[in-house]
Order: C-alpha cells, then sequence, then structure tokens
C-alpha cells in the first residue's frame, strides 16, 4: 500500500510540475474541483507554514514509529496493515518533497479546503481509520498488548 501511494503521488506531482507554470488553475469542476498548482512550504493543507525543519523530523518520527509498532498493528489484520500502508506512503510522500527542496507540491483544489495532494489525502485518511480502528479496539487497542489477528480488526 505505500509503494502505491508513494508511486501515484511521485507520478502525479510530476506530471502537475511538468503540464502546469506554478499557480494555474484547471477546472475540472468548474468551481467545485480544480487542479492548481501551488508549492505549499508547510504540512497538510497548508498547516504549519515554513516550518520544514520541524515537518521533516515529525516525518522521519512517524516512519520510525510505523517501523517500531507498525509489525503488532500488522498482526491485528489487513486493515490495519492497509492503514499504516497509507500513512507510510503519505509521510514519505511528502517527505521526498522536503528533502528535495524543502516544499511540497500540492494541487488537488476542492475550493472550499486548501489545496493539497495524493500524500496528504492518504496520510489523512489513513489517521482517521486507524484512529477509529484503536478507538473502537477493546482492552485499550492494539498496542496495549498483543492479540491474535481478528480477519482485519472487527471486534
Amino acid at each position: 500500500m505505500a509503494l502505491a501511494v508513494i508511486v501515484l503521488d511521485r507520478l502525479s506531482k510530476a506530471i502537475v510540475v511538468r503540464k502546469m507554470a506554478e499557480f494555474q488553475s484547471i477546472p475540472v469542476i468548474p468551481g467545485v474541483f480544480h487542479l492548481t498548482y501551488v508549492r505549499n512550504p508547510g504540512a497538510a493543507f497548508s498547516l504549519l507554514p515554513d516550518k520544514t525543519g520541524f515537518l521533516v523530523v515529525v516525518g522521519l518520527v512517524v516512519v520510525v514509529g510505523i517501523v517500531v509498532f507498525g509489525p503488532r498493528l500488522v498482526r491485528m489484520g489487513a486493515v490495519y496493515a492497509a492503514t499504516l500502508g497509507l500513512i507510510l506512503g503519505g509521510t514519505l510522500g511528502n517527505l521526498w518533497d522536503r528533502l528535495r527542496g524543502g516544499l511540497v507540491v500540492d494541487f488537488l483544489d476542492l475550493r472550499v479546503w486548501p489545496v493539497f495532494n495524493v500524500a496528504d489525502s492518504s496520510l489523512v485518511v489513513g489517521v482517521l481509520i486507524l484512529s477509529y480502528l484503536i478507538i473502537r479496539a477493546p482492552d485499550g487497542g492494539p498496542l496495549a498488548g498483543d492479540r491474535p489477528s481478528g480477519g482485519g480488526g472487527e471486534t
């Protein structure tokens, strides 16, 4: 899952950079969804602008956290594994941009939300799903102790 997110993120950003001028906006569904090329100095959805060093450290902490705690979550089932893949892929996709140039390429524009990208979407969806799974898990969730796989975390 992480590899798929990284490939889709890198490919989509490369196409936008090659085919669009910065700040160019192409309506896909006028007034609702546009492709708008911007370079974001912040985190997902333009949070924490110009904090590249901090965001690189946070990204590396997330990657290390997934390496350390990921195996325990993956044993919980395929849903946990896929969710970690979304988070890891999203984190690495934007970390790649930050390490290369300090800015992240964003292009998905819903007009009522800051412009974002595939990595942002993957990361946010992954965190939301993982939060839901942990909150609804009995006995403190998967990080509280080892439990046998329940076919995707169903209880």
